[in-house]
C-alpha cells in the first residue's frame, strides 16, 4: 500500500443514547469527547442517536402494519377489468 493516502483509522467508543450501550470498535470518524472504557485507556466518543441495542426492528418492538388492507387496496386499484 501506498503511504500517506489512507485515513487514519483507530479505535473509538460508540454510545447510544438512547439506552446507553456502549462499544469500542474502529472507525475513521473524530470526535473532540473522550471517555474512558473499561480497560482503563481513554478513547474518542461518538453518540449516537439509535443503535440495534435500541432501534425497534431489531429489538422486536415494532409496530405491525395492516398489510391485509393495503393489498386490498392496491388490488382494488390496479385490478384487471374483465373485458
Amino acid at each position: 500500500m501506498r503511504k500517506d493516502i489512507h485515513p487514519d483509522y483507530h479505535p473509538v467508543v460508540f454510545e447510544d443514547m438512547a439506552v446507553g450501550t456502549r462499544i469500542l470498535t474502529r472507525t475513521t470518524a473524530t470526535s473532540q469527547q473522550s471517555t474512558v472504557w473499561e480497560d482503563g485507556n481513554t478513547y474518542p466518543l461518538i453518540q449516537v442517536e439509535t443503535s440495534s441495542a435500541s432501534h425497534p426492528f431489531s429489538t422486536g418492538k415494532g409496530r405491525i402494519m395492516d398489510t391485509e388492507g393495503r393489498v386490498e387496496k392496491f388490488n382494488k386499484r390496479y385490478a384487471r377489468t374483465t373485458r
